[in-house]
């Protein structure tokens, strides 16, 4: 096996063994065993158990937007969003450990450190979803705020029919029409106006660290 190989093996136990018990809960040596490494061949891939955390939650981002790009195949604009929509729907049933390290990578953004990568990782999302649909940032608002509620509802295991109240608003949530032809409120202006400008200041505060750090 490559060392490249092996770097990406390491990565994919982490994942699994932070999605539940997260970056304070989980030991370097259960990762180790997982792999069937010793812990110091880990420790000279990642230098602390806090990088290895980070390339785990950048690895979970990377899985979402490849199941974006493959589903947005041939398609645009709301199309391809509600295709997307979907696609992601099913990744959550399919994959209870990607789940688990959305949840754990916004419960672990007390570290300075792992929010700033974090928010790195959510940003490369918003912006892969831009590229792929080109939708105004109303309807991408819309969109993610609904793969929020999906990541609360798989949560609980309402998507896996263990709580068939749910399936309502599952139903709303994969309903294609309604992300085009809802009305825009002013409400969802000015939510959309300080999304921009958060991301905005996020971008130019980045920007600041990455001369500073240069």
């Amino acid at each position: 096996m490559s060392a490249e190989d092996r770097r990406e093996q390491v990565i994919r136990a982490a994942v699994a063994e932070f999605s539940k018990r997260g970056l304070e809960g989980t030991s370097t040596s259960d990762i180790a065993k997982r792999v069937g490494v010793s812990q110091p061949y880990l420790f000279r891939l990642f230098p602390t158990k806090k990088a290895l955390f980070i390339e785990a939650c950048r690895f979970g981002t990377d899985r979402i937007k490849d199941v974006f790009t493959k589903a947005a195949d041939g398609l645009y604009g709301v199309e391809a969003l509600s295709a997307m929509g979907a696609a992601y729907q099913e990744l959550l049933m399919q994959d209870s450990e990607l789940l688990g390290i959305q949840l754990q990578q916004f419960a672990a953004c007390a570290d300075e450190e792992v929010q700033q990568a974090v928010r790195r990782c959510m940003q490369g999302v918003w912006q892969h979803v831009d590229n792929l649909t080109g939708v105004p940032v109303e309807i991408r608002v819309d969109f993610f705020a609904k793969g929020m509620l999906c990541n609360m509802i798989a949560a609980m295991g309402g998507a896996t029919g263990l709580d068939e109240s749910w399936q309502p608003v599952l139903d709303i949530l994969s309903d294609a029409p309604r992300l085009g032809e809802r009305e825009i409120t002013e409400a969802d202006k000015a939510y959309a106006e300080y999304v921009a400008a958060s991301i905005e200041r996020f971008d130019t505060e980045a920007s600041k660290a990455s001369k500073a750090s240069n």
